[in-house]
């Protein structure tokens, strides 16, 4: 007797991206949190101002709303998923100039920090990516 393989991605179209929604949304919580509620600390330890941390961390609060919003359709907009592709690679590109530019002088955990969110705003956008690919969009 041959065993039967169900792929969850062909029978519920649309989960791979809901998931990575999902994830992107619970850290631009927590992010956003993080930053909104603890800039003044946040800002001698990192070496960035919290005139900068705390708008960034509010930001980020219903920018996650809209994305649990997005991940609770059945199949995700591709408009709305395109448009946090375009976030996500903007917020990436807006954390580069934030180290290069030469405009504030993070720590090393500064720029740890600003790093680690670049690479993960980039991953989320790939994984978006696929997952609109998966549905065929």
């Amino acid at each position: 007797m041959s065993q039967l393989t169900i792929d969850a991605s062909t029978t519920r179209p649309g989960l791979f991206l809901r998931r990575a929604l999902q994830a992107d949304a619970a850290v631009s919580a927590a992010s956003g949190l993080l930053m909104a509620l603890a800039a003044g600390p946040l800002s001698g330890l990192l070496g960035l101002p919290a005139a900068l941390l705390l708008p960034a961390g509010i930001v980020l609060l219903p920018y996650a709303a809209l994305l649990l919003w997005l991940a609770g359709r059945p199949v995700p907009s591709a408009g709305g998923v395109w448009l946090v592709i375009a976030a996500n690679v903007l917020w990436a590109i807006d954390c580069v100039l934030v180290l290069v530019a030469g405009w504030f002088q993070p720590t090393g955990l500064g720029v740890a920090f600003v790093a680690v969110q670049a690479v993960t705003v980039l991953l989320f956008a790939e994984l978006q990516y696929i997952g609109l690919r998966r549905i065929g969009r």
